[in-house]
């Protein structure tokens, strides 16, 4: 038995260094565990997926980041439905007061007019015609008894006259306080009946007087009136002047 051991013994030492070369050559040993791979068994199989872990919490708002460009204006909507009125909004303070406006005409109108004729055949010369046929004073503006218009209300006047010419040659003028304005002259035809006429604007103030009467000695004095012959003479006022508004 002693010497069966001996030779077990010796075997086993022979082969040792044979069997370490060997496994030298076929893997190295790490080298923090010198002897791991020589005493670890075979590589085992990949386990199984684990389960998902669980949401992690939110994480905090990042910085707020630079404005972008404008975009381009896109196109035009449809126009929308009329909406209800809104409430009265309160009421604002008074204005300045605006520019004083032109003056206006006053609502009273202004009257002066008179026509009337002659009754007399010849009238006296360088005095005035004295028209005593009236046909309108309704203002009595005119006087009949020295035959002159008197100007009450100041303005523009327009004055007419329209004589029948009979027997002789007829010289008239219109005067305005003592001065002849306009003339008039007609020369008689025999056995004929002729027209003496004129007109004139004039602007008078108040107290003017106007009237008609023949001009000369009395050799121009052939204006005329009967029953089927009328010589007149009228005026009126146009417009009177701005201060009487």
């Amino acid at each position: 038995m002693r010497g069966s051991a001996g030779f077990l013994l010796c075997s086993l030492l022979l082969l040792a260094p044979r069997c370490t070369e060997v496994a030298a050559q076929d893997i190295q040993p790490d080298p923090k565990t010198p002897c791991a791979n020589w005493m670890g068994g075979a590589p085992g199989y990949p386990g199984h997926n684990g389960l998902p872990g669980r949401d992690g919490k939110d994480g905090k708002d990042g910085a707020k980041g630079e404005k972008g460009e404008e975009g381009l204006q896109g196109p035009k909507g449809d126009q929308g439905e009329i909406g209800a009125p809104g409430r009265e909004g309160p009421r604002g303070f008074p204005g300045y007061p605006g520019q004083k406006g032109e003056k206006g005409e006053g609502a009273f109108v202004y009257r002066s007019a008179f026509s009337v004729g002659l009754k007399e055949r010849a009238p006296h010369p360088n005095v005035p015609i004295r028209f005593s046929k009236i046909f309108y004073n309704e203002q009595s503006h005119y006087d009949a008894s020295t035959g002159k218009f008197l100007c009450s209300i100041p303005g523009t006047y327009y004055f007419a006259y329209h004589l029948t010419v009979y027997l002789t040659d007829v010289k008239v003028s219109l005067y305005k306080k003592d001065k002849a304005v306009i003339f008039t002259y007609d020369q008689f035809q025999t056995n004929n009946v002729d027209q003496a006429s004129g007109s004139v604007l004039l602007h008078l103030s108040s107290g003017d007087e106007v009237w008609l009467q023949v001009y000369g000695e009395g050799d121009n004095n052939g204006v005329y009136a009967d029953n089927i012959n009328d010589s007149t003479f009228m005026g009126f006022l146009l417009y009177p002047d701005p201060e009487v508004h």
